[in-house]
């Protein structure tokens, strides 16, 4: 089973290479009323102060080393590891670490930390980072480099829910179910992938929450020595970035929101707003081949039926299913440097070898060749499931499938089924129906949106502006293709947010980069 991550460098990396513990309230808001007050220090109103022992720690930085998913970066990175509390309403109880990586500033007058997130939720920044810092090296000059794997995630006491032999089976599991039989199956699936991770992480299942993890940012902030968060947050890290803002609005020094989550869509309001958002992306990409739009999504549609009756062989000796081609189809829309792939691979599909969709399906799922998986699509699950209440039924998916068809029929059968089967039967409850990002009084945050943007479409900026508040979001737009707007070859927006970043020169807002 797999949803469609929000998350930018970690795709666009493997592309170039081959949300405090405890319910919300009522209205399904997180967090409303544990706000930061004047003169606070970074500490949640009506929160435990901090002992010492955790705002006073002082970092070990040491040489990184190999983890199980990347080689130990060389140079000037350097690896530590932050002391956080488990439960945040405890924060003098047990503690766990959070893996962080650094690169001290080039140059001189240096401004401080900036710290990214770089999407999922699940994504490791330790991993990114090192691969992305060419892509920032003029903010390099002023900025101290640092990002860190979130709890649940990679190095920070990261879940592994299921071995790679029950994953590899699990492919075979039919994500769109056609019948009594393939439904059940789905279902038990994700019941039992749920079960996984209560064993895998225990106590810390109900603690992986964007809220804890806008905590944890704050904390090292406050251990990193700077008086404010300057903050690069992408895809998913637009989303934490708002729920720190709403958390620690005095706290706010200069924010970049690239790629912004829509903080007012439910659970089945994001699925919808990417069925949308791939699905122009496919249109995008099909009319650059000369095709009309329409006639090739009736095309892929039609490829996608047929291997749901008949998988397609392939040079390793794995079928080819429609949910891995769907997989496959999915990963060169985040980059259109890699349309070409896609044109490819449809090709050779189409000529029953199924052999290059399954390649990028395998790079999607973080599958290599001796058929070990990552685990950022686990970290990712038990985040975004602690953060998500909702918990549609079988049943509603049934009822909403044709108006999910309507709005894409390649990828709309898919996400329907996915706003019931990702957290079916989930071992801890979820936290909120959307996440709280209001943030009057904070410092004006940058959001830059992709007009093209597949899996946080461009709609998303307008409704995060709206949220934060008056006088604090300002606008941003790309006119372009694929996920994220930054170091996508766009002058304009790179310059723009430089300035920002490096001077605090606040742009116009509702600029336009062509």
């Amino acid at each position: 089973m797999v949803r469609l991550a929000r998350w930018a460098a970690a795709v666009a990396a493997g592309l170039l290479l081959a949300g405090c513990g405890g319910p919300s309230g009522a209205d399904g808001k997180v967090d409303k009323m544990n706000k930061e007050d004047k003169g606070d220090e970074g500490r949640g109103t009506g929160s435990p102060a901090l002992p010492a022992s955790l705002t006073s720690q002082r970092l070990d930085w040491h040489r990184c080393e190999a983890t199980g998913d990347s080689a130990a970066p060389g140079g000037a990175w350097r690896c530590a590891t932050l002391k956080v509390p488990l439960d945040w309403s405890r924060p003098d109880g047990r503690t766990i670490g959070v893996a962080l990586i650094r690169s001290r500033a080039t140059g001189g007058d240096r401004v401080g930390s900036l710290l990214f997130n770089f999407g999922g939720p699940g994504g490791s920044g330790v991993s990114a980072m090192p691969y992305f810092a060419s892509s920032v090296s003029a903010l390099h000059e002023r900025y101290d480099l640092v990002s860190w794997d979130p709890r649940g995630v990679g190095a920070s006491e990261g879940v592994r829910c299921r071995g790679d032999r029950e994953t590899e089976a699990a492919e075979t599991v039919d994500a769109t179910p056609d019948t009594p039989a393939e439904e059940k199956a789905y279902f038990q699936d994700a019941a039992d992938f749920g079960e996984g991770c209560r064993k895998a992480a225990g106590p810390l299942l109900a603690h992986v929450s964007t809220t804890d993890t806008a905590r944890d940012l704050d904390l090292m902030r406050q251990v990193l020595g700077d008086d404010r968060l300057h903050y690069f947050g992408m895809s998913y890290g637009t989303e934490l970035g708002g729920v720190y803002a709403h958390l620690f609005p005095k706290r706010v020094g200069r924010l970049v929101l690239d790629a912004v989550v829509d903080p007012a869509a439910d659970t089945v309001g994001h699925a919808e707003n990417q069925a949308r958002g791939f699905q122009r992306a496919l249109d995008s990409y099909l009319a650059s081949t000369g095709e009309d739009p329409a006639q090739g999504t009736r095309k892929i549609a039609g490829l996608l039926t047929r291997l749901d009756a008949a998988p397609l062989p392939t040079s390793s000796g794995r079928k080819l299913t429609q949910t891995l081609a769907l997989t496959g189809i999915i990963l060169p829309l985040y980059s259109e440097p890699s349309w070409p792939r896609l044109t490819s691979a449809l090709k050779s599909a189409r000529q029953d070898d199924g052999s290059e969709l399954l390649a990028l399906a395998d790079q999607y799922n973080d599958r290599d060749a001796s058929g070990r998986y990552g685990t950022t699509s686990h970290s990712q699950r038990v985040i975004s499931c602690l953060d998500d209440r909702q918990r549609p039924t079988p049943a509603e998916t049934r009822r909403r499938l044709a108006r999910f068809e309507r709005i894409s029929p390649v990828f709309g059968d898919f996400l329907g089924w996915d706003t019931a089967g990702w957290c079916h039967d989930w071992p801890v409850p979820g936290q909120f129906d959307t996440p709280e990002v209001s943030a009057p009084g904070a410092a004006p945050i940058l959001l830059v949106g992709n007009t093209g943007d597949p899996a946080t479409p461009y709609e998303g900026t307008r409704r995060m502006a709206d949220e934060l508040g008056r006088g604090v979001g300002v606008e941003l737009t790309w006119k372009g293709e694929g996920h994220g707007a930054y170091g996508s070859g766009s002058d304009c927006v790179d310059t723009t947010v430089n300035a920002y970043l490096l001077h605090g020169k606040i742009p116009k807002d509702g600029k336009t980069c062509a």
